[in-house]
């Protein structure tokens, strides 16, 4: 049956809204600003390369330690950090080709392409055996391998925090319950989605700053060239900013050497996230199955169960969670078609030197509201294990990087 119209003064308006957020959107610019400001002072102070994401996420998560975001202005905090950050991550295609891929060579390419699938891969395998959370050890394994922060945030959007029957999670609901799992292994005990969030950027930015100071000392030691340096450092450094920063120690060469094959990295989180998701997906209807089969009197276990454990509501509330997610985001596919209009060469230096302002303002501002779910007495609370798997994820990505710098580079 049809709904009757609400009536003209019970309608939604977009003022109202947009105006729960305005606080949220407030806080985050004033504060995103700040963090464009402090890092140039601290480049200008310490002629180091400092990244306004780095620092913007240091505010942020203060912000979130000392829990000092207003109740009015969490709405607008958390638009910032899913719509922000996206427009930001779709302006980063234009600054990647095709043709600066290509100039890595198979060498190069292949270097990358191994760092990325054996720190995804190694750090998912040593996270669980170390008793990480599923969410936690998938999040850290994405922002380590692929491009830190960013690609957190794209992965969380792509495999949210929700539970589809016997606890799977649901790819791209973007909920945020307790007691999810990813890879089909139970977690009653896991944490929400956003502070699994925040303990992976928490990670990302406490060892991708260690990078910076040791990666540097490596090069000299092993007395790598500078093509070898940028290799090494762009392939296992976390974040964009932190790659400019440990390669910009070296030389210029080596900066741009880094620079190429960080951003060959970054092209790597659209078939990422797209794995996953589909690995998502035929989880979810392997566990509808086992939830149909139960209620049928034929899988294994008590009616209502999946071996053994509890089954979920399957009503309409069920039935919605279990609808299938695009396998790659939105805001993904649009990135790779700014990778692809940027290769088409038909775009204006000075368009693109806008779109580079623009994305590096916008990615500071996802970065501040990011950041406020970074709680580092949580991050103390829960113990060795999650900072013990970002010192493994940092070593993994290193060590493959630099082997095979040495044996291809």
């Amino acid at each position: 049956m049809r709904r009757p119209p609400l009536p003209h003064d019970l309608r939604p308006t977009r003022r109202a809204a947009v105006v729960p957020a305005l606080p949220g959107l407030l806080l985050v610019a004033g504060a995103a600003a700040v963090s464009l400001v402090l890092a140039d002072l601290l480049v200008s102070a310490t002629g180091a390369a400092v990244s306004p994401l780095v620092v913007a996420l240091g505010i942020g998560a203060v912000l979130g330690t000392l829990r000092a975001v207003p109740r009015a202005a969490a709405p607008g905090v958390a638009w910032a950090g899913k719509h922000v950050l996206r427009a930001g991550i779709v302006l980063l295609g234009l600054q990647l080709s095709l043709g600066q891929l290509a100039g890595l060579g198979w060498r190069g390419v292949t270097v990358v392409l191994v760092t990325v699938v054996c720190t995804f891969l190694l750090t998912l395998r040593l996270g669980r055996w170390m008793g990480v959370d599923p969410l936690t050890r998938l999040y850290v394994a994405t922002g380590f391998s692929i491009c830190g922060a960013a690609a957190i945030a794209a992965m969380s959007a792509t495999v949210g925090g929700a539970r589809g029957p016997a606890g799977q999670a649901v790819p791209g609901s973007g909920a945020t319950e307790p007691g999810v799992t990813v890879d089909g292994d139970p977690g009653p005990d896991a944490p929400g989605d956003g502070d699994a969030v925040g303990t992976a950027l928490a990670l990302v930015t406490l060892y991708g700053t260690l990078a910076v100071l040791v990666l540097p000392w490596v090069v000299s030691a092993l007395g790598l060239s500078d093509a070898q340096a940028g290799l090494f450092i762009g392939s296992s450094v976390q974040e964009v900013g932190q790659v400019v920063a440990a390669a910009g120690a070296v030389s210029a060469p080596a900066l741009a050497a880094a620079t190429v094959a960080k951003l060959a990295r970054v092209v790597l989180l659209a078939p990422l996230t797209a794995l996953v998701a589909a690995h998502g997906r035929r989880t979810a209807r392997a566990a509808d199955g086992a939830v149909r089969g139960c209620d049928d009197g034929t899988a294994d276990g008590p009616a209502g169960t999946v071996d053994g454990s509890a089954g979920e509501d399957r009503g309409p509330a069920a039935a919605g969670a279990r609808r299938a997610a695009p396998l790659v985001p939105a805001f993904v596919l649009a990135f790779l078609g700014a990778v692809l209009v940027r290769s088409t060469g038909v775009l204006p230096d000075a368009l693109l030197s806008a779109a580079d302002v623009l994305q590096r303002v916008l990615l500071t501002a996802a970065m501040v509201a990011l950041g406020t779910s970074v709680d580092l007495r949580r991050l103390v609370r829960s113990g060795g294990r999650s900072l013990g798997l970002g010192a493994v994820a940092t070593v993994v990505a290193a060590g493959v990087a630099l082997l095979g710098t040495l044996l291809l580079a």
